[in-house]
């Protein structure tokens, strides 16, 4: 991406620049998970059971300790008495403190420890806390496939909607950037809900589970752990709004320096070639330095979270073992409820601290979920009609009728052009560059809708068919070629939509004097290229992307500068393959060396987005007008370039 655009991103103006919108991005991440509406009832079921189970444990470990302990002080009693006359007998003799506390304390006088009923309670904790652990062991497999599948989805949805964007879109990214939403966000995001996810539903869930217990053992203790929660809010809440706006900095930032090492990867031969290395590695620098900044602020701002809960965890544990001392003391409860009541007040404070030690993974992930919705809410190109026209038979008339174009609202390119492309003729586009040639083949295939007037195609106004059934009956080859990671077979198959024999796609390299080179190679048309054609020449890429138009058998054929990376002997045929393959058929070409359109039924000329001449060859040459004085500038330099 270049000019405006390109400034707008290094103004901070490009995606993601916006506020992090938290809560409604958490909750639009959060109903992509309800859509799986039985997996998510199973995981919540799976979980409730788990800490329902954890959260009698402690209380039965309580009833173990209080059996152990009235066992030992039942042992120490002389046997014949009743409870009460012992704690009597306490006072009498001035022991107030020791009879208060026994008051608290379930024991039979002179019988000691029965070491088989603690046995008992405590196989039934086991039991409890092994079935508690087999209950959270089936909710997180659940939940892992829960999470597994809503970023599936996800990914599903985001390629859909990279191919629903117009063609203006990728004009105005980076391709790094659009790469990196697509790749490492969804990855940050499956990574984030799969270690948060199910520990926030234990967590929140325990939470309310031990609360109910606290109460039910001690209204006065529970008010007493819950004093510091109100602090333990006001710190999340703080930390979290400090370390938020450095997580979405840190995607952003990633999101550039992955645009700017895709580019330089992509044009190491330029880098090199112009000597950019120390341009190229002081920019990687500078935006792997805003990417360090933003990454520890973000990690050091969330990372502090966790220490500062620990240490209000630790006042709570405080004031709970102080409190239930004294009231241990008082008889008010029991030790084993006390025991039970730290083990309660650990497990409140523990969700709390792992929330807050799970701040940094969710801020990171909602600052990932909000780019790719970002990305989700483009505006998308117009819908097909449906349902969509269709000429029958298609021949290929096509009509421009006084179109007119813009990209940016203000800067008009094409105003009021008109011409009429008839079945089986050749019409020839040249002009200088930026005069909206290549604009006028986008506007015939749709990728960007005319401001004005419109296109029909046999009569029918493109507009009004679907995109699909336009682009089946145009082949096109471009000036930059492009092919895929496979063999070169596959590549040129690429050009039908229907399966080809082997004979087919050797007919059509044969046809675009491609087969002759194929078979030079080790493998053939078995021989496999990477998406960057590795191993072929640019003027061998071009032969390939050719047999592949000739394989579409299209009814419109659009050569844009298709030529233009092969040598003068192979232009030759190529042309002479060409008119073969234009014979009945409607061909566009641009091209900016006019000896390969001389034959060509019609020439428009084309000047700042206006047709200012249009005919054949010799009446333009004979006009004495803008054609003759491009033919004249090539005709000179091609002079020059002889002497």
């Amino acid at each position: 991406m270049a000019g405006p655009a390109a400034a707008r991103m290094a103004a901070g103006g490009g995606p993601g620049s916006r506020s992090m919108d938290f809560k409604g991005s958490g909750k639009r991440l959060l109903k992509r998970l309800a859509a799986h509406r039985a997996a998510v009832a199973c995981v919540l079921v799976s979980v409730m059971v788990s800490v329902g189970l954890s959260v009698v444990g402690p209380k039965i470990l309580g009833r173990a300790t209080d059996l152990l302990f009235g066992g030992i002080i039942g042992g120490r009693m002389p046997a014949g008495q009743t409870k009460q006359q012992v704690i009597d007998g306490l006072r009498a003799r001035g022991q107030g403190g020791v009879a208060d506390m026994l008051g608290g304390v379930d024991f039979t006088p002179g019988k000691g420890v029965d070491f088989g009923h603690i046995g008992e309670v405590l196989l039934l904790g086991l039991a409890v806390f092994a079935c508690a652990g087999l209950a959270m062991m089936i909710g997180t497999r659940l939940a892992n496939r829960l999470i597994n599948l809503a970023v599936a989805r996800l990914r599903a949805d985001m390629q859909a909607k990279l191919e629903r964007l117009p063609l203006s879109y990728y004009d105005r990214q980076k391709r790094g950037e659009v790469l990196s939403r697509a790749t490492n966000d969804i990855d940050n995001i499956n990574q984030t809900m799969q270690q948060s996810m199910g520990q926030m539903l234990n967590s929140l869930l325990t939470v309310i589970g031990v609360l109910t217990m606290m109460f039910w053992i001690s209204w006065i203790l529970a008010l007493v752990a819950l004093v510091t929660v109100p602090l333990s809010v006001f710190v999340a809440a703080k930390v979290g709004k400090r370390a938020q706006p450095q997580f979405v900095q840190q995607w952003r930032t990633t999101g550039a320096l992955n645009a700017h090492v895709e580019e330089m990867y992509t044009g190491h031969a330029l880098v090199k070639v112009f000597g950019r290395q120390k341009e190229s590695a002081e920019q990687f620098a500078e935006q792997n330095q805003a990417l360090y900044e933003a990454s520890f602020k973000a990690q050091f701002n969330s990372g502090i979270m966790q220490p500062l809960m620990f240490f209000i965890s630790n006042l709570n544990y405080v004031l709970v073992a102080v409190v239930g001392g004294l009231r241990v003391a008082s008889g008010s409860l029991s030790i084993g409820d006390v025991q039970a009541f730290i083990q309660y007040s650990r497990q409140f404070s523990m969700p709390l601290t792992q929330l807050a030690s799970m701040a940094n993974l969710v801020q990171s992930g909602v600052a990932s979920a909000e780019r790719i919705f970002e990305l989700l809410d483009a505006e998308e190109q117009s819908a097909d009609p449906a349902p969509g026209q269709k000429p029958d038979p298609l021949r290929g008339h096509v009509e421009f009728e006084h179109v007119a174009f813009r990209y940016e609202e203000d800067k008009p390119l094409i105003e009021d052009l008109s011409l009429t492309a008839e079945p089986g003729h050749t019409v020839a586009i040249v002009g200088p560059t930026g005069a909206g040639k290549t604009t006028l083949v986008n506007l015939l295939l749709r990728f960007y809708e005319v401001t004005g007037g419109r296109i029909t195609l046999d009569g029918v106004d493109i507009a009004k068919m679907t995109r699909d059934d336009l682009r089946a009956g145009i082949g096109m080859v471009l000036q930059d070629t492009w092919l895929f990671g496979g063999t070169i077979a596959e590549n040129i198959a690429y050009g039908s939509a229907k399966d080809v024999s082997r004979e087919q796609v050797e007919a059509a390299a044969k046809a675009a004097h491609a087969d002759r080179f194929i078979r030079t190679l080790p493998d053939g048309y078995d021989t496999v290229l990477d998406d960057e054609g590795t191993g072929v020449s640019a003027g061998e890429k071009q032969l390939i992307t050719i047999a592949r138009a000739f394989l579409s058998d299209p009814v419109i054929l659009v050569l844009d500068e298709a030529t233009s990376s092969v040598d003068t002997r192979t232009e030759v045929l190529i042309q002479k393959a060409m008119a073969r393959l234009a014979a009945g058929r409607t061909s566009f070409v641009i091209a900016h060396r006019l000896s390969t359109i001389r034959d060509a039924d019609t020439i428009l000329v084309m000047e700042n987005g206006a047709i200012v001449e249009q005919g054949s060859h010799d009446e333009l040459v004979g006009s004495g007008g803008a054609y003759q004085r491009l033919y004249e500038a090539q005709f000179a330099e091609a002079v020059a370039e002889v002497d």
